[in-house]
């Protein structure tokens, strides 16, 4: 029978192989841990860095709009490729003519260059916006005198037609009055075919454009004196003069 005052024998652990590399009590590390539950910041959880770009993308995209809500009509007249000669070779890309209007007497032309044709048709239709123009049209469909524009090689002439006529204008030249609103016009062009001196010397005939009213404050006359030295009689030149809009 064993003794009460006995110490029990506890059994002594293995020793462990000489070979054997110690054990490695540190904790683990959260920083880099991919599936531990300490890992808040390693590589598994860098969809905060995707969120963060998401929302500046947004906030990119929340940029462009329209201007003011107002709606204009747009024009792709022509687009050409272009190249620079660098050291390396050749760097090829897109430029792009556009011109915009709103249909009701505003209008304005503009280029860019991209290396891509989508930005550059952006590039030119941004400078369309900040180049338009007025034109006074007459019952808002024509306009009211013939005009000649000369820029470069290109000489344009423009002259106003009855109802019923339509556009009667080719290439870039028609773009240009579509956007005007102008729904009947006659128009020729000399000298070049070059689409963005047509468009110049086009823009430099509506800019000569002037309605009876303007010419009546800069005379200080009314309307229907003016309108009266046609030919027409008192009757019709008061009818003219309420019809004759800017």
């Amino acid at each position: 029978m064993a003794d009460e005052n006995e110490t029990p024998q506890v059994a002594a652990p293995e020793a462990a192989a000489p070979d054997a590399p110690p054990a490695d009590t540190r904790p683990p590390r959260g920083g880099r841990g991919r599936g531990g539950p300490g890992g808040g910041g390693g590589r598994d959880n860098r969809g905060g860095g995707a969120n963060r770009g998401g929302r500046r993308d947004d906030k990119r995209g929340g940029r462009g709009g329209d201007d003011g809500g107002e709606e204009l009509i747009e024009k792709l007249v022509h687009i050409n490729r272009v190249s620079k000669t660098v050291k390396g070779g050749k760097r090829f890309g897109f430029a792009a003519l556009v011109v915009v209007g709103d249909g009701k007497g505003r209008s304005g032309f503009g280029h860019g260059k991209a290396r891509e044709v989508p930005e550059a048709i952006s590039k030119a239709t941004a400078a369309a916006k900040k180049s338009m123009i007025r034109v006074p049209l007459r019952d808002g469909r024509t306009l009211h005198h013939d005009g000649l524009g000369h820029f470069g090689a290109g000489r344009v002439t423009v002259r106003t037609a009855p109802a019923g006529t339509g556009i009667i204008a080719g290439g870039p030249m028609r773009a240009v009055f579509e956007t005007l609103g102008v729904a009947d016009v006659v128009t020729k062009s000399v000298g070049t075919s070059n689409p963005y001196n047509m468009i110049r010397a086009t823009f430099e005939a509506l800019k000569e454009q002037t309605s009876p009213r303007s010419v009546a404050q800069r005379r200080g006359k009314k309307v229907s004196d003016l309108l009266g030295r046609g030919g027409m009689g008192g009757a019709e030149a008061e009818a003219a003069a309420d019809a004759v809009t800017e």
